[in-house]
Order: C-alpha cells, then structure tokens, then sequence
C-alpha cells in the first residue's frame, strides 16, 4: 500500500492557489477538468516532493473545485494536512507577513496550525529535532480554532 494524496474541497480556485502555492509554497503538479461531472482536480506537491510526485511516488494534495456553488463547513469534518518545514519560525514569520494567521503559534519551536481559505486546518512540523524557544513564538496566544 501506499499513501496518493489527500483530497479538500475549495470553493475559490485562486484564492486556494494563492494560499497553497504563493503563501504556502506548494507547486501545481497538474490538473484536469471533468465538464461531464463539472468539476476540476488540481494536484499540487511540496516543492521537496514535486519530482516524485510527477512520477506518481509522493503523495500530493488533491483540490476539488465543484463548478456549482456548494456550501463547506469545516472541510466536511477533515482533520488536518501536515507539512515539514526546513524552519518553523521562517516560515510562520513568512506566512503571517502574507496575511495568514497563525491560529498555534509554534511556541516550542515545533508546531504550529494555520488554516486555509476553507477552513482546513493545516500542522505544520519543525524538520528534525526543535529549534530553541523563542520570541515572540514562545508568549504569542492561540488565535481562533485549528
């Protein structure tokens, strides 16, 4: 067995693009348009696992976009997506310049949620072992829900 891709439901192509590749960092792998079903998959990768993923050996997030308006709460009870990051702190500074919040300040230098336009919950992970605490990360609150 081996794991393909998550799937989300968006409901605004380029507002989710936006966030996903130009604030999140993820690259477009592909996409395909089903008129008869009307709707659209969009495959996007981690920029470390886009290669492999065009080979179809990493997994990839699955967008689904339904061309008839249809109403999301909260991913239809979806959990979370998790990323590794290179580093936790960079990349909260760098999301949260771009507009995002950061609804779990990673405060241990390990962890921290964001969400999506449509209210995916996101975990993103310190690679390798926690950097040391610091501020503003270690006193900054929880914001909203994850």
């Amino acid at each position: 067995m081996r794991y393909l891709h998550t799937m989300v439901r968006v409901s605004n192509v380029e507002e989710s693009l936006d966030f996903y590749c130009n604030k999140l960092g993820m690259v477009e792998t592909r996409r395909n348009e089903y008129e008869d079903g009307r709707f659209t998959l969009i495959f996007l990768a981690a920029t470390k696992d886009v290669d492999n993923a065009k080979s179809a050996s990493s997994p990839e997030l699955e967008l689904t976009y339904n061309w008839d308006p249809e109403e999301y709460d909260y991913g239809r009870n979806f959990g979370h997506l998790a990323f590794k990051v290179d580093n936790i702190y960079d990349t909260c500074q760098k999301l949260m310049d771009a507009g995002v919040t950061i609804n779990r300040p990673p405060r241990e230098g390990r962890m921290a949620f964001i969400k999506s336009p449509d209210n995916i919950s996101i975990e993103l992970l310190q690679e390798g072992d926690a950097l040391p605490v610091a501020e503003p990360w270690s006193s900054m609150e929880n914001t909203g829900t994850w």
